[in-house]
């Protein structure tokens, strides 16, 4: 499992690679929050956010990634495993913030059909 610290690091690195265009009116950037979060429709404690794209009158629009999350989830893996499931979940967030920017909303409806399905495997378990 990586430290806190390079998995700050990591997150750095990916996030400098992005074109400088996806960031256009993300003024609160990309933050790391120690703690697992699990999501709210979890059955069990079994369902994890990874990260978050968030939207705020007050705080403006900012990406969190949830390093426990990814601890719970991918600590077994190696670091370069682990660099690419942390690059998957910053491109998705970055989809929902350029999304947002263009008035489109589809990866929001992917993400409830895949909850929607989530919930249904659990109702039949």
């Amino acid at each position: 499992m990586i430290s806190l610290e390079r998995f700050e690091e990591i997150v750095q690195e990916i996030t400098d690679s992005l074109p400088e265009a996806f960031f256009r009116e993300l003024n609160g950037g990309v933050m790391v929050r120690e703690p697992e979060k699990f999501h709210p429709a979890a059955v069990d404690h079994d369902l994890f956010v990874m990260g978050e794209y968030q939207r705020n009158y007050y705080l403006g629009r900012f990406v969190i990634l949830y390093y426990g999350s990814f601890c719970r989830c991918y600590g077994y893996l190696g670091e370069e495993a682990m660099r690419e499931q942390i690059r998957k979940v910053i491109l998705h967030e970055f989809r929902h913030h350029l999304e947002s920017l263009a008035g489109e909303r589809d990866l929001e409806w992917e993400d409830a059909a895949e909850l929607a399905e989530y919930k249904e495997r659990r109702k039949n378990t």
